[in-house]
């Protein structure tokens, strides 16, 4: 390995003393591949393969903490019957040397009616449109409560910790969001209000890890920097920030596209969004950084500008199965950065993967982008 990879493998510890063997996360990668009860298929198993060897921590994706949350086809851990699936997952992760980190979430209004098994499609307000119906006071408070058991679950599945998805429009987001949010409760209107139900859940998970007695057991929370249209700028984000950093978290992780994105609205347009927060964040949380990085240099270059303590990869570890073998053994002008349909059986992918790629070639062909004159 290149002398100037080193820095991204030394390890790294959280605040509650756990350490990872490195600086370098996979992504939660959604594979849209799981059985009817969320267990792990033949196709799944073969994608996450030896995917994470060699990496600090396995982020496992979007894990339904309710059956109403559901809205596409991921893992569960609503109840006893899940174990077997989550004990699974550890021991790839485990088996690989990495740490794993279950993403627990709920869909929210963003729920499938033909995926919830009865269970009617809730969120903090319902709409127009019927996809919805407002959830009662009562649903509220068990909701936190279903987060905090999917916790206790992960837990007993020998996990190392859960991050807690607060981002990407899911239902968490949508309690913070003013533009979808019409409650007039304790769960709705102020940004107090608005971020209570976040801060509850972190609270009810910090307690199930206090009755176990294990603060080794990590916490992490996602957050996506600004949706305008949904009614939150980085001015907000910003303050949610502000609230996370007081919480007996062990890191925060934003939601980015691009690593090098500016804000839009609500903070300094001239810096980047991974710079403003982590500035705001001012060495409270490691923040983990994540956005478009392909290469192994484009991950170096990410982690050598000092704004994220960890650096997480998804499409690069999508297209590389065996990305840090690649970085170790000096063959990093090997790594893919782009699809290609000849190496399709080196990747791996899940059936509902390959039809992405194909439907994304589909619109690339029919909808091709506008030539640029300079």
């Amino acid at each position: 390995m290149k002398k100037k990879y080193e820095p991204l493998f030394e390890p790294f510890t959280f605040n509650n003393g756990v350490q990872l063997k490195n600086k370098l996360v996979v992504a939660p990668i959604t594979v849209y591949d799981s059985g009817s009860n969320g267990e792990l298929t033949p196709t799944a198993r073969n994608f996450w393969r030896d995917r994470f060897r060699g990496f600090g921590m396995f982020i496992m994706p979007f894990t339904n903490v309710a059956q109403s949350g559901v809205g596409f086809e991921s893992p569960n851990a609503i109840d006893d019957a899940n174990l077997p699936t989550l004990k699974e997952y550890t021991q790839l992760a485990h088996d690989q040397g990495a740490k794993i980190v279950m993403q627990i979430a709920h869909a929210g209004y963003k729920a499938k009616k033909w995926m919830t098994k009865g269970h009617p499609v809730v969120a903090p307000s319902g709409d127009r449109r019927g996809r919805a119906r407002s959830m009662t006071g009562a649903e509220v408070k068990q909701m936190i409560d279903n987060f905090a058991h999917a916790a206790e679950l992960g837990l007993k599945a020998g996990m190392d910790g859960v991050e807690i998805q607060g981002s990407n429009g899911w239902l968490i987001e949508q309690f913070f969001a003013a533009n979808v949010n019409h409650r007039t409760d304790e769960w709705g209107g102020s940004f107090a209000a608005r971020v209570k139900f976040s801060m509850a859940i972190i609270d009810a998970i910090d307690a199930v890890r206090k009755k176990y007695n294990r603060p080794d057991f990590i916490i992490g929370y996602r957050f996506s920097p600004e949706r305008p249209y949904q009614g939150f700028t980085m001015k907000d984000t910003l303050a949610l920030v502000d609230e996370l950093v007081k919480k007996p978290l062990q890191y925060l992780h934003i939601s980015l596209l691009g690593f090098y994105s500016h804000p839009r609205r609500g903070a300094n347009r001239n810096l980047t969004r991974m710079q403003v927060y982590h500035d705001r964040i001012a060495g409270k949380l490691p923040l983990i950084g994540v956005g478009s990085l392909k290469t192994a240099d484009q991950i170096l270059d990410a982690y050598n500008t000092g704004w994220a303590d960890l650096i997480a990869v998804g499409r690069a570890v999508m297209l590389n199965p065996d990305l840090i073998d690649l970085i170790k053994n000096d063959h990093e002008d090997q790594i893919e950065t782009k699809f290609n349909w000849k190496n399709a059986a080196h990747y791996r992918y899940t059936p509902s993967m390959l039809q992405a790629e194909r439907d994304h070639l589909d619109l690339a062909i029919h909808n091709p982008r506008p030539v640029r004159h300079n």
